[in-house]
């Protein structure tokens, strides 16, 4: 069955789904992005996604395509028709149509959005989850914004393209300071020594990650101290584990930094039972 695109306006076959060459996103990166994980049909952590997208066009400048409420409805009629109940659905906004020019154009265009759906093996991933995953380092070399969550992704892409090359499922930004930053796609944690859950501060150049978000809320319900506070890839390796989270991965537990084991190189209980506890929190609160 052909997936379906919802692209300004219109539902197509997502082969014949187009945009225009003069869209700013394409010509520019002039646009930011939401992916939010579909459990059963329903949108994960919404709250979050959307206040993330508001906050993005804000900073950008880019008017909100239509209203939340409407923009629910376009996301959940992309869903129905692709018939998809577990995966992934993406939302790119654009600033639009404008003959090409560096600064915003002089008579302001209609915001131009984009909507697909993927679907996601939730068996394959719990498989993945229980497997664990490697992670390389690699220099942070991104721009001063990423917490605004654009199309220009080519550090990520390069990054990305450095871990398959090394056969590992992330690559993680290291600062000047050797801190690590962020994932490629996906926010960095560990449990260190003393069993304290530790993730990068918002302060720093990082994503504000929803399922970051609500994973803190849920760690901390869960009774975990929990510290947003960097740490090293030393620091990582020696930690008791190591996992990322995003709406891609959920949490998903990291057994091996730049080829060195974290801790005894075992997925280890906290990561897995984060997990169960994030998915239930999703599940309970899609719309």
């Amino acid at each position: 069955m052909s997936r379906i695109a919802y692209v300004n306006g219109r539902f197509a076959p997502k082969m014949q789904a187009v945009v225009h060459i003069e869209d700013r996103g394409y010509q520019l990166a002039d646009a930011v992005y939401e992916v939010w994980a579909l459990f059963d049909g329903k949108l994960a952590d919404p709250e979050g996604h959307f206040a993330r997208l508001e906050r993005s066009l804000s900073e950008l400048r880019i008017p909100m395509p239509m209203s939340r409420a409407a923009l629910t409805t376009v996301l959940r009629e992309t869903v129905r028709r692709n018939r998809i109940r577990e995966g992934l659905v993406y939302l790119q906004v654009s600033r639009g149509v404008a003959r090409r020019d560096h600064a915003f154009p002089a008579t302001p265009v209609p915001p131009a959005v984009v909507v697909t759906v993927s679907r996601v093996d939730r068996a394959a991933t719990e498989a993945r989850a229980a497997a664990g995953v490697s992670v390389v380092t690699t220099p942070e070399n991104r721009w001063g914004r990423c917490d605004i969550k654009t199309v220009g992704l080519l550090p990520n892409a390069l990054a990305k393209q450095k871990a398959r090359e090394a056969g590992a499922a992330e690559a993680w930004f290291v600062d000047d300071l050797g801190f690590v930053t962020e994932g490629a796609s996906s926010n960095a944690w560990i449990v260190d020594g003393d069993g304290v859950l530790r993730t990068r501060d918002t302060n720093a150049n990082i994503l504000r990650g929803v399922t970051r978000l609500s994973l803190l809320d849920v760690a901390r319900e869960a009774g975990l101290k929990v510290e947003e506070r960097p740490f090293t890839p030393d620091e990582a390796v020696a930690a008791k584990e190591a996992f990322i989270t995003g709406a891609g991965t959920l949490v998903l537990p990291v057994v091996a930094i730049d080829g060195r084991n974290v801790g005894d190189g075992k997925v280890g209980p906290v990561a897995m039972r984060l997990r169960r506890l994030y998915i239930e929190r999703a599940k309970a609160t899609a719309i």
